[in-house]
């Protein structure tokens, strides 16, 4: 008669006491580990049942129970940006500035001045400081932040527009990414958009006859993630403000993608400014804090003192408002925006603008030499196009460099797709593209410092 293989099994103790399991007690908790012990002592159990082989051995149990703490992690972790999309919405978009990062910290490790005016001791307000930076930067008279440019869209409308019309062009009926659209938009703001014009062509006199007594504003939306080219005619913001001056109605700029003025940040891309639609007569202008300007996530409206202040005043405003760690984040980037050239080193979106492709060229010919030599594979430097993205100017190349990869791959890695996995897999994972049966890796948003992490992964994968 046999012996019952799960009598075999050793005591949740015996694991515990594996010595690869010590440092994670005391990293992670004993109580943690221990489930993570017991989990897999419950996965011997079963494959034992089922009358599948059951290993008895404390350390390759230990093993298991690593294994399974090491794939309850995080599923949000740091990665190598090597696709060339500097603004890329799957990767958190644009990364923060050390001083972004450290004003993070100090104001998420203890108490802070949130809402309370140190010199009175009094309740204060919570964008005070950013809409002092605002103001200076853009020239707006007031400025205030919620939690991203869609809700900044919503709580405009609602509340210079719940009710009432909004008058804009039919060719500015954009969908942003996640199927979200302008008319769900309008609907959920409580306003009602009233098109004009048709897709290609818009004018001033379309604006005009659609004005009625329910008419409350005129507004712009800047199509940044694609363009009408050819036979097409819109309407510029300073016409569209004059005229919504003459009515008495409000005009609403949603530029999108964040460039505060000429130079901020130093793209020659077409993008509106919120600088230049403010100095145009727009009485609100929207705008992302996490794209062309380089910081968090966040909508941020600045304009005329009547306007922003319906705005602050509408109940949604606490809903979608900011917290600390966003306004630490927004004002430490928008100090940096107020002198251009230090912004350029300091803002990493702004630098990664900013680098020659010749300094690309230089690190793409070393990494490339470097895996040919150490890692034994395929690799070149290639001249690449990268783009902005995040839905800005879309069809303006940047000028890069890229290490091109294989074929052929490592032993065992029988296609691109298959070394691209295996990049995405690695700590730190890399991501990367693939085009034409290679893995391209793309330097425009990748740190010098991250290039010896590159070469060591690959190299690992090459090696294993």
């Amino acid at each position: 008669m046999h012996d019952n293989p799960l009598r075999s099994l050793p005591p949740v103790n015996a694991i515990l006491a594996d010595a690869g399991l010590a440092g994670l007690v005391s990293d992670l908790g004993r109580e943690t580990v221990l489930a993570a012990v017991r989990a897999s002592l419950e996965e011997a159990r079963a494959a034992g049942l089922r009358g599948d082989p059951v290993d008895p051995h404390p350390g390759r149990l230990a093993r298991r129970a690593r294994e399974l703490l090491e794939a309850d992690r995080s599923t949000l972790r740091p990665v190598i940006n090597a696709t060339g999309i500097l603004i890329h919405t799957g990767l958190g978009r644009a990364p923060l500035a050390d001083e972004a990062i450290e004003a993070v910290a100090a104001v998420a490790r203890q108490y802070c001045s949130l809402e309370i005016d140190l010199d009175s001791g009094e309740r204060g307000r919570r964008t005070d400081d950013v809409e002092g930076l605002l103001r200076r930067l853009t020239g707006a008279e007031a400025a205030t932040v919620v939690n991203n440019n869609a809700a900044a869209t919503i709580l405009s409308l609602r509340a210079l527009a719940a009710g009432r019309e909004v008058v804009v062009s039919r060719g500015q009926l954009v969908e942003i990414g996640g199927s979200f659209r302008l008319p769900d938009v309008s609907e959920a703001s409580g306003a009602r958009l009233r098109e004009v014009g048709t897709t290609n062509r818009t004018r001033l006199s379309d604006y005009e006859r659609a004005i009625g007594p329910d008419t409350a504003a005129l507004m712009r939306i800047h199509t940044s993630n694609y363009r009408i080219v050819g036979f097409s005619e819109s309407v510029g913001i300073a016409e569209l403000a004059a005229l919504g001056r003459s009515r008495g109605l409000w005009t609403i700029d949603d530029i999108g993608s964040g460039a505060l003025g000429p130079g901020r940040p130093p793209v020659d891309g077409d993008d509106p400014t919120a600088a230049e639609a403010l100095a145009a007569g727009a009485d609100v202008v929207l705008f992302s804090g996490d794209k062309l300007l380089g910081g968090p996530q966040c909508g941020i409206m600045v304009g005329r003192r009547a306007a922003i202040g319906r705005v602050t005043s509408d109940p949604l405003m606490r809903a979608l408002r900011v917290d600390k760690m966003t306004l630490a984040a927004l004002g430490a980037t928008l100090r940096l925006a107020l002198a251009p050239a230090r912004a350029a080193r300091r803002i990493p979106l702004w630098t990664f603008l900013t680098v020659p492709r010749e300094a690309l060229r230089e690190r793409a010919e070393r990494l490339a030499s470097s895996l040919r030599r150490d890692a034994g594979l395929e690799a070149d430097p290639v001249e690449e196009k990268a783009y902005l993205g995040g839905g800005s100017t879309p069809f303006e190349p940047i000028a890069s460099m890229a290490v091109r990869i294989g074929p052929p791959f490592p032993k065992g890695i029988e296609s691109e797709g298959a070394f691209a996995r295996a990049l995405r897999a690695a700590d730190p994972p890399v991501v990367g593209r693939v085009r034409g049966g290679a893995v391209l890796l793309d330097l425009r948003a990748v740190t010098p410092e991250q290039d010896d992490a590159i070469e060591a992964v690959v190299r690992r994968i090459a090696s294993a």
